[in-house]
This record gives C-alpha cells, sequence and structure tokens, in this order.
C-alpha cells in the first residue's frame, strides 16, 4: 500500500470510529490526508468502498491470526490462551478498527452486512478449536457457538472497557486474567 493510500486508509478508520461512516464526509478524509477528490477517487471508488477496505483487510488480519495462532498450539487450553492474547493485542493495536466494526454491526446495509461476515469468520475459527476440543474429551460439551461468540464479544469489550477508563492494559496480563476466567468454566 503506498503512502497516500495508507494515510487515507488510517483518517477515515480514526475518522469513521470516532464521528461514525455516516457523520464522516469525503470532504473532511481529503482535508486531513492533504489531497485532492480526485486523488482519493484513484484510490477508492466511495466512501463505502474505503469502509469495505478498512473492515475486511483488518479483520481478515485478525482471523488469520487468530488460525496460525490455534495451529500452533497444541492442547485445548494453549490455543484458547493463544488466541486470547492475539485477539487483545490485535485489539490494542487496532483500536479504531475495532470500535468501527462493533459500531457497524447493526443495520440492514452493506456496510453492516459486511462487518457481521467478518466477525462471523473469526467466531467460526474460535468455535472450531471448541469443536475440536468436544471431540477429544477437553471441553465439556457446550454451545460451540454461543462460546465462540462469548470469547470473541468478552474480549473485544473488555479490553475496549479499558481504553474508555484511558488505562493502557498490560497485554500479557490481561490476556491471563481472561484465560483464567474463560476456560474456569470449560475445561473438564
Amino acid at each position: 500500500m503506498n503512502r497516500t493510500k495508507r494515510k487515507i486508509f488510517e483518517t477515515s478508520m480514526d475518522l469513521f470510529a470516532k464521528k461514525g461512516y455516516d457523520a464522516t464526509s469525503i470532504e473532511e478524509i481529503t482535508s486531513i490526508v492533504g489531497i485532492a477528490k480526485g486523488t482519493l477517487y484513484y484510490h477508492f471508488s466511495s466512501k463505502e468502498e474505503i469502509l469495505a477496505f478498512l473492515i475486511s483487510e483488518g479483520m481478515k488480519l485478525l482471523k488469520h491470526s487468530l488460525e496460525i495462532k490455534s495451529r500452533l498450539a497444541s492442547s485445548f487450553e494453549d490455543k484458547i490462551r493463544a488466541m486470547i492474547l492475539v485477539e487483545i493485542k490485535v485489539v490494542d493495536k487496532y483500536e479504531n478498527l475495532i470500535n468501527l466494526v462493533m459500531n457497524e454491526f447493526c443495520g440492514n446495509a452493506n456496510r453492516n452486512e459486511n462487518c457481521r461476515k467478518c466477525i462471523y469468520e473469526c467466531v467460526d475459527v474460535i468455535e472450531k478449536v471448541l469443536i475440536d476440543a468436544i471431540e477429544s474429551g477437553d471441553l465439556k460439551e457446550c454451545d460451540t457457538r454461543t462460546v465462540a461468540f462469548e470469547i470473541f464479544g468478552i474480549i473485544c469489550s473488555g479490553v475496549m472497557l479499558r481504553y474508555e477508563n484511558n488505562k493502557k492494559i498490560d497485554i500479557n496480563e490481561t490476556a491471563k486474567k481472561f484465560s483464567d476466567i474463560i476456560l474456569s468454566g470449560m475445561i473438564k
């Protein structure tokens, strides 16, 4: 991604997360980036395309990170701990992206459906680990879809709460606390 496209990407993510998608204008993005509208349209055909790009690229990073961490860990407990840690790291590093995705989750527009699709893909990765753990006898029988959503949501909302209180978090300590809480009710 070249510098101009990256600047459009970062500025849009910041504005969409802070002001909301509808309240952000193309003019505002171009003004902050310091480019003409034509330059923005060279990289993105519309504001909707910018949003779709932000969501798909950012959530793809999270999904791939979850997949890699779950493959590298050997035990069920290690997989869950690794996925929680990586999700917290992504939420910590890309707070605006997570805010944006959560803000755009509800609704009937294409952008809302795209957010849901990206979140569901991340939840699918977590659910697969849960299903495998039940099949191997490492996890109690449970509604894996609900538990996967709970894991994903608890981490996003818990880390965001810490940011709301303007407290930087210790990522490893937070991951350990979340893992201990989540795993305490799951392991046989």
